[in-house]
Parts: C-alpha cells; sequence; structure tokens
C-alpha cells in the first residue's frame, strides 16, 4: 500500500481547493463592490489553478506511481500576495459584514491547506512530492498573510471608525 498515503494527500489537497475555490466564487457572486468582487474572484482563480496542478500530479501519480517533475520556478508565484491592499477594498469590505466574514473564514481555511502541505512537505520522501507541497505551502502561506494582513487593518478600521480604542 505504499501508494495508499500520497494518493489520498492528494484527494483531501484537491478536496481543499475545490472547497476554497466555490467558496471564493460564492463570496465574489454575493458582494455588491467591484473591488471584492475583483478580489475574491482573483482567490477563486488561483485555488482553479491550485486543483489543475494536483490534478496533473494525481493522474501521473496513479498511472506511475511516482509524482511528477517540479519546477516551481514554472509554477508562477501567488498574484494575490503581489496585490496592493488599497483603501478602496479596505473599506469596501469593511463597510459589509458578510465580506468581513469571508475573510474570517478564508484564514481558517488557508491555515487548514497551509498545515496539510507543509506537513507533507516534512514527511514524504519523493523529492518531487516535498517540492509540490512545499510550493503549494508557500503559495498558501502568501494568501493566509494577505487576508490576516486585511484583517488585522479592517479590524484596526473599525475599531477606530467605532472609537473602540481606550482614552
Amino acid at each position: 500500500m505504499p501508494t495508499q498515503l500520497p494518493l489520498e494527500i492528494l484527494k483531501e489537497a484537491l478536496l481543499l481547493e475545490r472547497r476554497g475555490h466555490a467558496f471564493y466564487t460564492q463570496v465574489a457572486a454575493q458582494t455588491r463592490s467591484e473591488a471584492v468582487r475583483t478580489f475574491f474572484k482573483t482567490m477563486a482563480d488561483e485555488e482553479l489553478g491550485h486543483m489543475r496542478i494536483l490534478e496533473e500530479h494525481f493522474k501521473t501519480f496513479t498511472e506511475r506511481q511516482h509524482f511528477a517533475d517540479v519546477d516551481a520556478g514554472a509554477l508562477g508565484k501567488t498574484a494575490v500576495a503581489d496585490e496592493v491592499l488599497n483603501d478602496t477594498l479596505k473599506s469596501q469590505i469593511a463597510a459589509a459584514g458578510f465580506e468581513a466574514a469571508a475573510i474570517s473564514a478564508a484564514m481558517l481555511m488557508e491555515e487548514q491547506a497551509v498545515s496539510l502541505y507543509a506537513d507533507r512537505a516534512r514527511s514524504a520522501s519523493d523529492p518531487n512530492e516535498k517540492a509540490l507541497y512545499r510550493w503549494l505551502a508557500e503559495w498558501e502561506h502568501g494568501h493566509l498573510n494577505f487576508l490576516a494582513r486585511m484583517d488585522r487593518e479592517i479590524k484596526a478600521e473599525i475599531w477606530e471608525d467605532n472609537r473602540f480604542w481606550p482614552m
């Protein structure tokens, strides 16, 4: 059963990415803000890209019982980590409770993905599998950092607007 664990991890990873894609797509569809819609659509598109990469690795592993070579440079860097957290996006998320709550939920999903990928990168013996999960962990960590920064800045703005700070 040496193939069971890698296949189970790939299945779990695919499920995480599909859930993320569905979640981000739903938030994008429900928001009235164009800036927020664009942000969540970008997140959904990135999760879709992860799904495609994982599907290819799943197919390769199923057929050959080993992971394909991974060129992390060719896989790219996260677009969200390079996004500017602008005042329009922050204010439009802060103004709507649903979108602010979505940021918190998204952080939990990204934490789960980072944990799965980082754990598997540490425990995998196949160097290509290690490289794949290391890359995915870094990518999702970029998402998590961006969302956490957005969450902190939105909270600070809400606290300031509502004068919650101690005098």
